[in-house]
């Protein structure tokens, strides 16, 4: 089964709107990304969606900045309301000197960039009655295939002309892109 067009759309803009929340920390759009019974499992971080969210949080809330590009995506529908996918990604993350959860990035005592390049291994539901359903996540397991640090200059965007910078709020200049997912 190939899965229709508009299955594809919405299921990727699941995808996209998921590393949209991750870098713009707007965690309530979680919400709207997985079903309320998912499972999320990717390093140190597992367990329900929330949980999930809540450690995230822990670890890129304290990240100067993060920004993760997603690349080809396969997919593999079982039926009509089952839709198993593989996203590629990349996630860049500026970490700062006294990074808190050494676990994950360590504290190299200045400022340094966190590079992973991994996958993200899902199964999507289409959930809801007839045309009403909607693709959630279900499950998704995140997977590394490598990772490295490097040095970072530049960092600083002080010097920036306002309004040229993204935010972590509402005044970043997506709002009006993502606010049917906002809540």
């Amino acid at each position: 089964m190939m899965g229709t067009l508009e299955d594809r759309a919405a299921i990727q803009d699941i995808i996209a709107a998921y590393a949209h929340a991750l870098d713009r920390r707007r965690w309530g759009m979680m919400d709207h990304l997985f079903h309320d019974d998912a499972q999320f499992q990717f390093g140190l971080i597992s367990g329900g969606w929330r949980e999930f969210v809540d450690q995230a949080r822990g670890i890129l809330d304290p990240c100067l900045a993060t920004q993760h590009q997603l690349g080809q995506i396969l997919y593999a529908f079982s039926d009509e309301n089952t839709c198993h996918t593989e996203t590629y990604m990349t996630a860049m993350h500026t970490v700062p000197a006294g990074y808190p959860v050494p676990e994950v990035f360590p504290d190299k005592g200045e400022v340094y960039s966190a590079v992973i390049a991994g996958r993200y291994i899902d199964r999507f539901e289409k959930r809801g009655d007839g045309d009403d359903g909607e693709w959630r996540i279900a499950h998704r397991t995140g997977v590394y295939d490598w990772r490295e640090f490097r040095a970072v200059e530049g960092v600083d965007l002080s010097d920036l002309p306002e309004g040229s910078c993204g935010a972590h709020n509402e005044t970043d200049p997506s709002t009006p892109v993502v606010t049917r997912l906002l809540g």
